[in-house]
């Protein structure tokens, strides 16, 4: 199968936004797409569940659509996996392996894969009561091939909350007890278990004065890098407020003893997994093996503003690449994720340009030149040098201009999408977004994916990232560099091309 191998039956809607379509990030064949959910890594296979609507390219009546990957880049479309029904449509969630078999849903040699997700009963909505999103349970004993729905759903009611949805579960080792993390309106909540099936309201977190609404979350342990000490990291996407408008994925670093979650950070600090406008329900794979040991996410790459409106007409959205995410301390009482590409991803490089001073034309210098721009760019410059903004232009033969770059006047990187392409879809599109600069020394080191409609850009060793997607009217089939002092400016620079199939 291709890098995003379709599925034949969903032939259902003929469109001319192919040239928008990806090639390595993943989207659904045709219709919505948006959160990802129930992420699982089993019997070599890496599950990918997300929310999805098979009959309008706008969100409905929300499914779980299914894709599965041997390397978290090549994905095979499966049919979808959860469907609504008389209890409401399959909101968010998460899935695990039960290894123990302690829902008793299949054995210790067939461990059941174990789906947990939000029902949302859109008439009960409309009827004005608050107790429209409960939370049920499926189950699969085949390689989350064909699922059951527990008969006894919801294992958790609602009568309080307006707001009440997408439960992350782990197994907690030191109390042998599920533990359910719960966006509930402007907080997380925490649920104890021992089956899967039967849950206890723990405790809550939350930030005082908080007015956003609170979705996606996640949690889980992470070692700091290069120590033994391990902290616990909750993962909280935002509906607003994000660091440049609109809808955003944060976290919280502190400790969780199976009980409460505390923030280890002054004045319950929160950071930001991506600086962006296009990574929004960032969550974390279940169940990847020790001998791996990585921390591995994906964010859908879009943004509320705007998701429903943007110029693809088949298919609507695509994933982040997935990131391997690792944990720092970066002051006495701060802890901060580093973010990069997964390793998986070099073995898709082609061809390796390395960036010589005979591509130097003046204070431009030409990186990739051919159609579309799909590629891997790692650009490291000397800033002390600069004397105006280092810029990264991305262009079409329709005079499209992408650019990503640095400010040495503000400290920031940028990317501006302002003149990238088709932007009247929605007035919040077209911008300027930027970040402050984290890295202490001279030497900055850009690393960018671009591939054809997104650039990710990945920077101040992975403390910063930012996710950008854009439609361009032609073909973007040209990056180059432009900048002041451009020889004494560049120092290592690579570019890869990128070969869809192995």
């Amino acid at each position: 199968m291709g890098v995003n191998a379709t599925n034949p039956a969903n032939h259902n809607m003929v469109g001319n936004d192919e040239k928008y379509r990806p090639e390595f990030h993943f989207t659904p064949d045709s219709m919505w797409m948006n959160d990802p959910n129930g992420m699982v890594y089993y019997k070599g296979e890496y599950h990918l569940f997300y929310q999805y609507y098979p009959k309008s390219n706008v969100w409905g009546p929300m499914h779980w659509g299914h894709a599965v990957s041997k390397d978290l880049i090549q994905w095979e479309h499966l049919p979808i996996a959860l469907y609504p029904d008389s209890l409401g449509y399959i909101f968010s969630g998460s899935a695990v392996i039960d290894w123990e078999n302690t829902s008793g849903f299949g054995t210790k040699k067939n461990p059941p894969m174990v789906a947990i997700f939000t029902y949302h009963n859109a008439e009960k909505e409309r009827l004005g009561t608050n107790d429209f999103q409960t939370q049920g349970i499926a189950y699969s004993l085949d390689n989350g091939r064909t699922w059951k729905k527990y008969a006894a759903n919801p294992v958790i009611p609602n009568t309080s909350f307006r707001d009440f949805r997408d439960p992350k579960v782990i197994w907690h080792p030191a109390s042998k007890k599920w533990i359910m993390v719960l966006a509930v309106k402007d907080r997380a909540m925490f649920y104890a278990s021992s089956d899967l099936k039967s849950w206890k309201f723990e405790s809550e977190y939350g930030l005082k004065d908080e007015k956003r609404l609170w979705e996606c979350p996640d949690l889980f342990p992470i070692k700091v890098s290069g120590t033994s000490e391990t902290k616990w990291v909750l993962v909280v996407s935002m509906q607003s407020g994000a660091p440049n408008g609109g809808t955003g994925t944060s976290y919280f670093v502190g400790d969780f003893d199976g009980h409460q979650f505390t923030n280890s950070q002054p004045d319950n600090k929160q950071f930001w997994l991506d600086a962006g406008t296009d990574n929004y329900a960032m969550v974390s794979w279940s169940d990847i093996p020790a001998q791996d040991g990585r921390k591995l996410m994906l964010g859908w790459m879009s943004n509320w503003q705007y998701a429903q409106q943007v110029p693809t007409q088949r298919w609507r959205s695509a994933m982040t690449l997935p990131r391997e995410v690792t944990l720092v301390k970066t002051a006495p009482a701060e802890w901060k994720l580093k973010s990069m590409v997964v390793k998986e991803f070099s073995a898709y490089r082609k061809n390796k340009i390395s960036i010589s001073k005979d591509k130097m034309t003046g204070n431009k210098c030409l990186l990739f030149n051919q159609s579309p721009a799909i590629c891997e760019a790692i650009i490291t410059f000397d800033r002390s040098k600069c004397k105006e903004p280092f810029q990264i232009l991305i262009t079409s033969t329709s005079s499209d201009t992408l650019i990503i770059g640095y400010d040495s006047s503000g400290n920031n990187y940028f990317i501006d999408r302002r003149k990238a392409g088709i932007s009247a879809f929605n007035p919040l599109f077209a911008a300027k977004h930027s970040t402050p600069c984290l890295s202490k020394g001279n030497l900055l080191n850009l690393h960018l994916m671009v591939d054809k409609t997104s650039v990710e850009l990945f920077t101040d060793e992975g403390l910063t990232v930012m996710t950008d997607i854009f439609f361009p009217k032609s073909e973007m089939n040209k990056i180059e560099i432009l900048s002041n002092n451009l020889s004494e400016l560049l120092k290592e620079n690579m570019v890869h091309t990128l070969n869809p199939k192995k």
